[in-house]
């Protein structure tokens, strides 16, 4: 496998460190193989270069679990080997749309429903638009972040089918439902993306793949007894973070997903929805201080006095955006259990 391009190692300087069950390629590298994985499970061009472009940027930005493992787990869907049709508008206005999905991986189908509620937001000055009948879309800040660098402020929450426990359940109600926000600014989007369940089901299923153990406390297995083993985790169900409080968050997350039309594809309240909101600044501040205000924000907060051994005070986003750039360079590391999977598709 192409190892990264004119890479001088340094010891101690990788942001991730180097194993004999790992691969270490260039993002251009890891790409390629990307694409040729998903053409060969059915994808167009177009579509291809659509996922694999979040998927390389998920693993820029630290998130090895969210890149090329993602493509295992959409090949391995039973909604993949379903007939997929084309995404249509099946309800619109001039602030919003209900988007078909169409059963296409979301990845494809919440990218073009970004660039919908992009448009209108900056017709109108505000959009909601919702996709159902899809799966699968990937990191909620990838999209949020297309819209901050349009100016906009972007939320985006997504339901997805049961996986979640619910407190004192013994079965799965809840999706792992993320909730992202997005914010420009002078310097740059400023976004905070965040997963209501206490781990993510792509974790999950790549510990399953390479026979890692799943943190004590977290999973319950089909006959809701406490286990480590990733395998038996998705045959039964994990906790949401944070106790009752990450619970609401999750239901409050399922419940908008119905806005975006998640019961509409199989009758089901508990399934896949998409739902997009996005906010032009200047409908409520039509000076344009709030790209400035937001990095005002941003710069008092990272200014907060530290506590002693604190060597700087973080905001969201900031880890991802740093490391996106020195991955560029330093390549990206990957299970080989996952590259030899990928390679045998």
């Amino acid at each position: 496998m192409t190892e990264v391009a004119s890479f001088k190692p340094v010891p101690g300087a990788l942001l991730d460190a180097d194993t004999p069950d790992t691969v270490r390629m260039s993002p251009a590298a890891a790409s390629e193989l990307a694409k040729g994985a998903l053409s060969r499970i059915g994808y167009s061009v177009e579509d291809a270069q659509i996922i694999t472009d979040q998927l390389i940027d998920n693993a820029l930005c630290g998130y090895r679990f969210a890149s090329l493992p993602r493509i295992l787990a959409i090949a391995g869907d039973e909604k993949t080997r379903k007939e997929r049709r084309p995404i249509k508008i099946v309800h619109e206005t001039p602030l919003s749309a209900l988007i078909d999905g169409g059963n296409n991986v979301g990845y494809v189908s919440v990218y073009h429903a970004t660039r919908l509620a992009i448009k209108k937001a900056r017709t109108s000055g505000i959009a909601s638009v919702g996709v159902y009948n899809s799966y699968y879309s990937g990191r909620n800040a990838y999209f949020v972040e297309m819209i901050a660098k349009e100016g906009l402020v972007g939320i985006h929450a997504a339901s997805a089918k049961p996986r979640v426990l619910p407190i004192g359940g013994t079965k799965p109600a809840f999706g792992t439902n993320p909730l992202c926000f997005g914010f420009p600014s002078v310097n740059g989007p400023v976004i905070y993306d965040m997963g209501t369940a206490s781990i993510m089901v792509g974790e999950i299923q790549l510990f399953a793949h390479i026979g890692q153990e799943l943190p004590e406390g977290i999973a319950f297995d089909a006959e809701g007894n406490p286990t480590r083993d990733a395998t038996a985790a998705l045959k039964g169900g994990w906790v949401p973070f944070g106790g009752h409080k990450g619970a609401g968050l999750s239901f409050a997350v399922q419940a908008l997903g119905l806005l975006a039309g998640a019961a509409l594809a199989d009758g089901k309240v508990q399934d896949y929805g998409f739902l997009l909101f996005v906010i032009d600044p200047h409908l409520m501040l039509p000076g344009g201080e709030f790209p400035q205000q937001m990095a005002d924000l941003v710069e008092s907060i990272k200014a907060t006095p530290r506590r002693p051994g604190v060597d700087e005070i973080r905001i969201p986003s900031e880890r991802a955006f740093r490391e996106r750039e020195r991955r560029r360079s330093e390549g990206l590391v990957f299970d080989r259990k996952v590259i030899d999977s990928l390679k045998a598709l």
